[in-house]
Formats: C-alpha cells, sequence, structure tokens
C-alpha cells in the first residue's frame, strides 16, 4: 500500500527552521514522532478549511486531494486513516485526563498570553482577548501568569524525569514519565520551540530558558527528532 504525499502549510517559508506557530511545531512533532514523511509549504489562513494556519493536504495515489484543519482534527484523522499509532491509546483514563489538561494548559490558556504579532493581528482580536478574560488583566498579570504556567511544566517535567519507566532513546524523557512521547508531549514541543524562535516576544523567550528542565526536554526532542532544523539559538 501507497502512502499519501502530506504536505503541511504552516503560514511561513518552507524552510527547515522552527516557526513562530506553536500549533505548526505541535503537529510537525507529531508527524515525526510517528516517523511520517511530509513536505512544508507557507500556505495563508484564507486558504484552509476553517481559515486558520496549520492545515494539511493529504494527497493520495490517484491524485485526490483532501485538506483538514485544526492541529488536534488533523492528529485524529492521521489516527483514524490509519497513518498514524494513537500515541494515547495504550494510557490509563487518569493519564488520558492528565494528558489533556497539560494541552489544555497550552492552548486554552497559555495560548492566550502570548504577544500578538503586528497591530492588525490586535485590532482583529482585541475584542475576543477581552470578551475571553485575556485582555482585561494588567501586563504585570499577565507576566506572572506566563511565569506560572512555564515554572509548573517545568516541575511536572522534573517529575516524570524521576519516574522508573521514563527514559525514550538517547536519553529523552517525555510529559507523563513514560517511554514514549504522547499528544501532550506534541504540544508542549510546539509550545516550547515557538517561543524560542519568536522575536516578538521576548519576555516568553527568556522564562522559557531560564528552565533548565524545559530546555533540557527541548534539546533532546530537537537533536533525535529535528536534528536537521536550524537551532533556535
Amino acid at each position: 500500500m501507497t502512502s499519501p504525499s502530506l504536505t503541511l502549510f504552516r503560514g511561513f517559508p518552507a524552510t527547515a527552521a522552527y516557526c513562530w506557530s506553536p500549533f505548526s511545531t505541535k503537529l510537525e512533532a507529531r508527524l515525526r514522532f510517528a516517523g511520517i514523511p511530509y513536505k512544508t509549504d507557507r500556505g495563508a489562513p484564507p486558504n484552509g478549511p476553517r481559515g486558520k494556519i496549520p492545515y494539511l493536504s493529504v494527497t493520495e495515489k490517484n491524485g485526490a486531494t483532501e485538506t483538514v484543519s485544526d492541529s488536534t482534527l488533523i492528529s485524529e484523522k492521521l489516527v483514524t486513516n490509519g497513518l498514524a499509532e494513537d500515541l494515547n491509546g495504550k494510557l490509563a483514563p487518569a493519564e488520558k485526563a492528565q494528558d489533556m489538561a497539560v494541552r489544555a494548559l497550552l492552548e486554552d490558556k497559555l495560548y492566550f498570553y502570548q504577544v500578538l504579532v503586528g497591530q492588525l493581528a490586535y485590532r482583529k482580536m482585541s475584542a475576543t482577548l477581552y470578551g475571553q478574560g485575556t485582555a482585561r488583566f494588567s501586563p504585570e498579570d499577565i507576566s506572572k501568569f506566563k511565569r506560572d504556567v512555564w515554572e509548573n511544566l517545568n516541575a511536572l517535567l522534573a517529575s516524570s524525569r524521576q519516574k522508573k519507566n521514563s527514559g525514550g532513546p538517547e536519553g529523552m524523557f517525555f510529559v507523563l514519565g513514560g517511554s514514549a512521547p504522547t499528544e501532550a508531549d506534541t504540544t508542549l514541543f510546539g509550545f516550547i520551540a515557538s517561543g524560542l524562535v519568536c522575536d516578538a516576544a521576548p519576555e516568553g523567550r527568556k522564562i522559557i530558558k531560564s528552565l533548565p528542565t524545559i530546555m533540557e526536554y527541548a534539546e533532546k526532542i530537537h537533536a533525535h527528532y529535528f536534528s536537521d532544523y536550524e537551532h533556535w539559538e
């Protein structure tokens, strides 16, 4: 059976480098964790099925193409279509809940604390952010919230590294302390890598770099899965 051709549209140039979108890097990590080959292209939000980045084009050998958007739905589609193993398939119910909680912390909380790039993006999203609640806080509050999230994630990784069943290839360790990554690892690495390369968020980059376990975690994943990519420093 011939595998389909996958093209990931990241919203950034198709170079061997990380991009500012945590969701694009999350999806790249998902594909690389599964050993699925893919190409990258720039793309644009209006061209995606839901008007946002990232989106994935799946082209079969017969030329039929399906385009899917939303990083979580794309991951689920890969599993449903038999292209990737379910990273969370062997988790106990409590572990699945913990995995989901980590992803929600990053995607539904930390994401809204990040710096919005460009005044146009800010004007378009300011009303949404006010309604969502983030824009009601002071810059000092937001800074504290961001540091709290990253410091707690650093502590979680430090604890997971000590678990008896932790330890993947090349000394890697993962969010839940297992010997293989789960969906939470795709999201966490996506947010770390994007935070380290995003010039518009120097405060976030400084926080991440100050946390040794976070950096060790990211360095090991970079070395094993993204060695072809330009390093963030």
